[in-house]
């Protein structure tokens, strides 16, 4: 079992097929118990509803139900952690359909590979992935219905259409509901998506507006399920304490102390991975059952507990930093390049040299990590607040041993994900627990644990060389890039960034510069190292805007007429033949289908630099930072205003992005995945840092491991929507990487300091 990470992802468009949904080239989405070819029948049962009056359902996709008394019930299969996606992918199947979005019941699927295909929530790719199939699947369940209503009506299909959750024949305004038509579409063949024309742009009623999300009301009078609320009979409470170093694992345990502790029932010893520490297994620890979670944290502090700590006991990261920046000097292994740089350099008149540093970063999501799991006659059942509900069934099944058909992972609410929840550790905690003690267990995180046991977001070192030629052009660019690879977590041996690390940033650097070399070096994983929320766009985007901004400066233009002079005339950018080694993986997507499109990018720049007055003259303290960047296939640029008194403290005034995400499905979404995205990135500009000595995290909770409190946050952050009817694309992670250049530039344009080292210290 491989659980992948976001940009490892190849998820390919979805053709619709008479037996419903069919998998194109990787057999993406199965669908139990359909035909391989010929013809089906819309598929219906019988129910009953809460009268007791029979129903009949028509169920024609494993995403869509409707009932004979009007009820369409909409299943969602990607996971929900506040990005809407809840909300989104049902909301698509609805337009097409023409349903009444006040009535539909969005309900959440279990994690079921045959059934619904990958459901890993991560990397941005969910509504680029299914917007087409979501809409092909509405407008075949309407297709159906207009022609069950034409049958009883005696009219040509062609006088039918939907809205509001009926029929209408256009030529007498009779109305039908979808329930009155059920039971004779549930007889009629399924088209294919061959069969039906979607909806013209112009005829949306739900795509392209602002809606709320559907777990609102919930969320906001405590009444959504999250991880952490899920109980089941007899459950007890475990927490468990794990080996504070990477690799190490236990030596001996003394219980004795704990299990006297009030309401403490047994003490589970839990196998650790070893090394590599996977993104799959958990960490080695010893488990506390109580029956309630106090009993459980005060026996564990009571626990005695003696480690082998393994090799990383010595890791120092301020170590591996200084010996990463003094490698920076040294050649590298040659990723990609373009002309000659150091011909370049050897001409320039002038040279631009410097080295920047970002650190360790914790996910630290508001909910930590927890995981429910029943154990008995040879099944397991699980709730979990997974981003990854195969990943985590898979992991479950080889922990315990059981046949995949005996386990099931129900998906609650997350409370925030970003990438830690995609990990399975914790699930795997609770099944194995569970399964040796006999119980039913919720393993429950500590804030202590989350940030001490993460699977963090690597520190990095860069050094970017900039030369500017007798012409006053940006003549050479020379990226070297240092830091524990991803791929280190499962493969001791991966020591450089893999191509989908690099491509966020230095690989897909878009800029018109005839002489480009990028570098990578050695950097050992000493601990476990996962992807965080725009994964390692973070620190590359960083070193590359901060850089752009000082080349601005040394050719004495403006920065954001120096991005559009270099990113040069329109065109669409391959990358891919000057890749020396590796590849260029476009986020799993192919390049002719996403290609980098130089105009796109292009009109982001010029739309938040009206939108944002930039230009305009500003007090002495206040400056204004641009900085742009294409990330999951989406353009985004943005401008961050900041004032700076005297006491080093700085204000972010007003943050102003301009997004191209193609077909934005939801805006009242696209707004606040960009509201959330400049706080998130203000916290890890500003605040947030891991550091570990000894081979152990430093910080335990938030008191060390800082994020910004509301004083600190933007105080106000627009969001310019470009309309497009271009390939919808994400949004969870694009407003994070140019938020912290443009904030650093911002800085320097208030101050004349530039920042080289994350998170900012005016006062270094």
């Amino acid at each position: 079992m491989k659980i992948l990470s976001p940009f490892q992802k190849k998820v390919k468009s979805i053709t619709v097929e008479p037996e419903v949904f069919s998998a194109s080239r990787r057999d993406f989405l199965k669908v139990g118990g359909i035909l391989s070819g010929g013809l089906m029948l819309g598929v219906s049962f019988w129910s009953c509803n809460d009268k007791g009056k029979k129903l009949v359902t028509l169920a024609p996709n494993v995403y869509l139900s409707i009932t004979s008394d009007g009820q369409v019930t909409i299943v969602a299969h990607r996971v929900e952690m506040g990005q809407g996606i809840r909300t989104g992918l049902p909301l698509i199947l609805a337009d097409e359909l023409g349903a009444d979005w006040s009535k539909v019941k969005v309900v959440q699927a279990e994690g079921d590979e045959k059934k619904y295909g990958n459901q890993n929530t991560d990397g941005s790719f969910s509504v680029r992935s299914f917007y087409k199939p979501m809409r092909e699947a509405g407008a075949i369940a309407k297709l159906l219905l207009m022609q069950a209503a034409a049958k009883k009506w005696q009219v040509p299909v062609e006088e039918c259409d939907t809205a509001n959750s009926q029929v209408i024949h256009k030529g007498s305004d009779r109305k039908l509901n979808f329930g009155e038509v059920v039971e004779i579409a549930s007889q009629l063949p399924i088209p294919t998506a061959k069969d039906v024309k979607l909806k013209e742009p112009q005829r949306f009623n739900l795509i392209g507006k602002a809606t709320p999300i559907i777990d609102l009301h919930d969320i906001v009078t405590g009444k959504a399920v999250f991880g952490i609320d899920a109980v089941t009979e007899g459950l007890k409470i475990a927490v468990v304490k794990r080996c504070p170093v990477v690799g190490g694992t236990v030596k001996s345990v003394n219980d004795t102390k704990t299990l006297a502790v009030p309401g403490v029932i047994k003490v589970v010893q839990v196998r650790g991975a070893g090394l590599p520490a996977t993104l799959r297994k958990p960490l080695a620890g010893v488990a506390v059952i109580a029956e309630n979670t106090w009993a459980a944290i005060k026996g564990r502090e009571l626990l005695e507990v003696e480690w082998e700590p393994g090799p990383n006991a010595g890791y120092d990261s301020a170590q591996q930093i200084t010996e990463l920046t003094a490698k920076m000097a040294q050649n590298g292994t040659v990723r990609r390049k373009r002309g000659d740089f150091n011909a370049a350099r050897a001409k320039a008149t002038k040279v631009i040299d410097h080295t920047y540093i970002a650190p360790y970063l914790a996910h630290a999501t508001l909910e930590p990590p927890n995981a429910t799991a029943v154990v008995k006659n040879g099944t397991c059942e699980i709730w979990a607040p997974t981003q990854n509900p195969q990943g985590a069934k898979d992991a479950v099944v080889e922990a315990l041993g059981l046949p995949a058909d005996k386990v099931k992972v129900n998906v609650t609410l997350l409370g925030g994900g970003f990438g830690r929840k995609s990990k399975p550790d914790y699930v795997v905690e609770a099944a194995v627990i569970a399964q040796a003690s006999g119980l039913p267990v919720k393993v429950q995180w500590t804030r202590e644990d989350d940030i001490h046991h993460d699977y963090f977001h690597a520190m990095s070192v860069q050094r970017i060389v900039a030369t500017i030629d007798q012409h006053n052009k940006l003549s050479g660019w020379n990226h070297h890039i240092a830091y524990p690879s991803i791929g280190a977590t499962e493969d001791l041996k991966a020591l450089q960034p893999g191509d989908g690390e690099l491509m966020q940033g230095p690989t897909d650097f878009p800029f018109d510069v005839p002489n480009i070399k990028v570098e990578t070096h050695d950097a050992a994983a000493h601990v476990r190292i996962g992807w965080l929320r725009s994964v390692r766009n973070i620190p590359q985007v960083f070193a590359i805007g901060t850089m752009l901004d000082e080349v601005a400066v040394a050719r004495g233009m403006d920065p954001v007429a120096n991005a559009l002079d270099l990113l040069g005339p329109d065109r669409n950018i391959t990358f891919s033949e000057e890749m020396v080694k590796g590849a260029y993986p476009n986020y799993g997507e192919d390049i002719a289908d996403y290609p980098w499109e130089v105009s796109r990018m292009k009109g982001v720049i010029q739309r938040v630099a009206t939108e944002s007055g930039w230009g305009e003259q500003l007090p002495a303290g206040t400056g204004m930072g641009f900085a742009a960047h294409k990330s999951f296939l989406t353009y985004v640029a943005c401008v961050v205003k900041v004032q700076v008194d005297a006491n080093n403290r700085i204000t972010i005034q007003q943050v102003d992005y301009a997004v191209d995400c193609g077909v934005a499905v939801n805006v009242d979404r696209v707004r606040s995945q960009f509201e959330g995205g400049a706080q998130f990135a203000a916290s890890l500009a500003l605040k947030s840092a891991i550091t570990i000595k000894n081979g152990q995290v430093e910080q335990s909770n938030f008191d060390g491991y800082q994020i910004i409190r509301m004083p600190e946050s933007p105080r106000e952050i627009r969001v310019h929507i470009v309309e497009s009817q271009a390939k919808p694309t994400g949004v969870g992670e694009p407003p994070v990487p140019p938020f912290t250049p443009a904030l650093c530039n911002a800085i320097f344009a208030a101050t004349g300091k530039r920042i080289y080292n994350l998170p900012i210290d005016l006062g270094a």
